[in-house]
């Protein structure tokens, strides 16, 4: 079936039909570092008419693919932004998904992290009691070319973590590789794939999906993916709020994770116009990817729901 704009009628439906509301951040949320016009008074406005429109309140949770930031860091900053309703508790990122997946699987404790990405995915994985190296730290390190000379690195990394590093270069390229490579069983993880995002407010960046890019051409291996839309983070989602995805509603600006994401859980989908996503992309004849409903901006549903 086509998407539906939303409006007034299928609005309310919607909303009666959900119990846990799932927003993406950069393009919803924000765009940079500037919070998208509406928005606070929107999340205000769910919370407080939750239990007029239903019998139960409404969970309002935050699942970002960006990894640079910490469920902290990303507290930090909804509350630098005036968002101040919001809690650690209700942020799901990539970060932490993560940590979380070693530590699902029972990655062993005397193994480190190799981190290609920001200090968010290193706080993360100090927070799960793993030992994390690479990161920002080695954002100015330079690899040298150099004859009878071999680059070393730890043969006790069991796991290199990719995810959005705007100080990628060689020297990490390369100890990643070794490490995938050369340690026995090291693991390939990526906290998403996503091709661009919304790194300020006014223009689109390269996403972690050309970090990863890289490191899967050089190894000649395929990741595991922790971040939408990939599943793994719905089974903390559903554990936390012991709703039936059924329940859900994920909202988000992009097709390929967001919407993907929702659809793979077997959620509601709502898509926003507001990010990466615009209305002719949505509706163009080969997008095979198509939300339950879209609109222009999470603010519309303010509108509609003060709307007759």
């Amino acid at each position: 079936m086509a998407p539906k704009l939303l409006s007034s009628t299928n609005f309310k439906s919607l909303f009666n039909s959900v119990d846990t509301f799932l927003f993406d951040c950069d393009g919803v949320i924000w765009k940079g570092d500037t919070l998208i016009d509406g928005v606070s008074h929107t999340l205000d406005l769910l919370r407080s008419k939750a239990s007029s429109l239903s019998h139960s309140g409404k969970n309002i949770v935050f699942v970002t693919n960006n990894s640079m930031k910490s469920r902290r860091q990303y507290a930090e900053k909804f509350r630098s932004l005036g968002l101040t309703s919001v809690t650690q508790d209700e942020i799901f990122s990539s970060s932490f998904a993560a940590a979380m997946y070693l530590k699902a699987n029972n990655f062993p404790k005397d193994k480190k992290v190799y981190v290609i990405g920001g200090e968010g995915i290193l706080e993360e994985l100090h927070l799960a009691g793993f030992t994390g190296l690479g990161g920002p730290e080695d954002g100015e390190k330079k690899a040298q070319w150099k004859s009878n000379s071999l680059f070393q690195h730890d043969k006790t990394v069991g796991a290199v973590v990719v995810g959005l590093d705007p100080n990628i270069n060689y020297y990490k390229l390369q100890y990643g590789t070794l490490c995938v490579r050369e340690n026995p069983g090291c693991l390939f993880i990526a906290t998403n794939r996503d091709a661009v995002g919304h790194m300020t407010d006014l223009q689109e960046w390269p996403g972690a999906g050309c970090m990863v890019a890289a490191m899967c051409g050089s190894t000649e291996r395929e990741p595991i993916v922790v971040g939408k839309p990939a599943t793994f983070m719905m089974d903390f989602l559903i554990q936390k709020f012991g709703t039936e995805t059924s329940r859900m509603c994920m909202v988000g600006d992009r097709l390929d994770t967001d919407v993907l994401f929702g659809q793979n859980a077997g959620c509601k989908t709502l898509l926003v116009l507001s990010g990466c996503t615009s209305e002719s992309n949505l509706l163009d004849e080969n997008n095979k990817i198509e939300p339950d409903y879209y609109t222009s901006m999470v603010s519309d549903i303010t509108k509609l729901m003060d709307s007759p």
